[in-house]
């Protein structure tokens, strides 16, 4: 078994309600069990792009998972999921109606064209490093929290 992080996040329709399914069906992967799922933030999205509506505010998450399933197979169930969620990507940083990211792996480097882990902007996202403090403080560290205190995060719901 492998202990995998994932950060969840939504910004369209019944937030919430997605991040909450998404548990649910990250927890009946095959050969995976969900650990543990940090309380539900509250963050502004980080930019918007010219042209574009911004969406609303993000809820965001991350959970901790044991898992047998090689990563590039759990990269893709999660972006089943995603889809089977409404998930479109009409551009980069569009509004989403569920995003699953793959941060950690074991303590694996994987570098393909498919996914990166660690996920390479994790260390610069409070939405990211709050909720994976809560969950696993030992992967986090002092200064990687202090390098994002200025951005707002908010937790609404443990």
């Amino acid at each position: 078994m492998v202990t995998a992080f994932i950060a969840l996040g939504a910004n369209l329709g019944d937030a919430v309600a997605a991040i909450r399914q998404a548990v649910v069906c990250l927890n009946a992967l095959p050969l995976s069990v969900v650990k543990k799922t940090s309380s539900l933030y509250k963050t502004a999205p980080l930019e918007t792009l010219p042209g574009h509506a911004p969406g609303g505010d993000y809820i965001n998450a991350v959970l901790e998972m044991q898992t047998q399933l090689p990563a590039p197979m759990l990269l893709h169930s999660m972006q089943q999921i995603e889809r089977a969620a409404g998930r479109e990507r009409p551009h980069s940083n569009a509004p989403r109606t569920l995003d699953l990211d793959l941060l950690l792996y074991g303590d694996g480097r994987i570098d393909s064209a498919q996914l990166t882990v660690p996920h390479p902007r994790m260390w610069q996202r409070a939405f990211v490093l709050v909720p994976l403090s809560e969950i696993a403080p030992e992967r986090v560290g002092t200064a990687q929290l202090g390098a994002v205190k200025n951005q707002q995060i908010e937790r609404v719901e443990r």
